[in-house]
């Protein structure tokens, strides 16, 4: 069972709020978010969806503990817990928060709190959260993603390239998979010419997805290595068939005006 809290010494959580939204406000609440360590705070940058829950609570004479269990989806579809420590034991009975990465500490933590051992308490059994997201079409890797898409629209060629729309929608990108595209080979008379297509897929902090296709080849006047960017598949298809064809119209068939 996952009981939402709604209690008053913890503001109840908006469905609508972002993953990053939900790990702000903990962060900011928590006396001791210091200490968490940076490499947790890192995977949680680019978190696709948070689940919060009421885990044990402990009421007496006017004092009262609550932990909270905190659940985040990860890029990678690896989940990451919180546990968060809400009581008003200090000087003033002022709500504390405190959190924490494993149930050894948050036990360690409670066992420090001046409550009456003999008062009530309930403890809720730990599940299996389930998270509703967009259907995920590819398996991520999370990684300097916006700057990637920068590098990728820089060096691209071609004056139909993805506008500064695409270019800002990416820079909330927080990870990103490569991988290639095959396809019949295009030819110019006997001359076969290789294209190789590649789509850098990104996933946004939303659980959103934008994939850019790149064509590589070179199919140039010089003959020189040449990047195209397009932000469809079949634009980038496109765009090779009609180099191709041109690269046709320069190359004789062999044999092409001899006796």
């Amino acid at each position: 069972m996952s009981v939402p809290y709604e209690t008053a010494a913890c503001e109840p959580p908006d469905s609508s709020d972002s993953p990053e939204e939900h790990l702000a406000r903990l962060l900011g609440r928590a006396l001791n978010s210091f200490e968490l360590p940076d490499e947790t705070v890192r995977r949680l940058d680019c978190a696709l969806a948070h689940d919060g829950s009421l885990h044990s609570a402990h009421h007496s004479a006017g004092l009262h503990r609550e932990t909270y269990r905190h659940t985040w989806l990860l890029a990678d579809g690896s989940a990451l817990t919180l546990w968060e420590l809400v009581h008003n034991t200090a000087p003033g009975s002022e709500p504390q928060h405190e959190v924490y990465v494993d149930e050894e500490e948050l036990r360690t933590a409670t066992a420090r709190l001046s409550l009456p051992p003999e008062a009530p308490d309930f403890e809720l059994p730990v599940t299996e959260t389930a998270f509703t997201l967009p259907a995920v079409r590819h398996v991520y890797v999370p990684d300097d993603s916006p700057d990637h898409a920068r590098r990728l629209l820089r060096r691209a060629e071609n004056a139909d390239r993805p506008d500064t729309e695409t270019a800002a929608l990416l820079s909330t990108a927080c990870a990103h998979r490569i991988t290639q595209a095959f396809g019949r080979p295009s030819r110019a008379g006997r001359a076969t010419l290789c294209f190789s297509l590649y789509e850098h897929a990104f996933l946004l902090g939303d659980g959103g997805e934008v994939s850019l296709w790149e064509v590589e080849h070179t199919v140039t006047p010089d003959g020189r290595h040449m990047c195209e960017v397009y932000a469809s598949e079949d634009a980038a298809r496109r765009a090779m068939e009609r180099r191709a064809a041109r690269a046709a119209e320069r190359t004789p068939e062999r044999g092409a005006g001899q006796a």
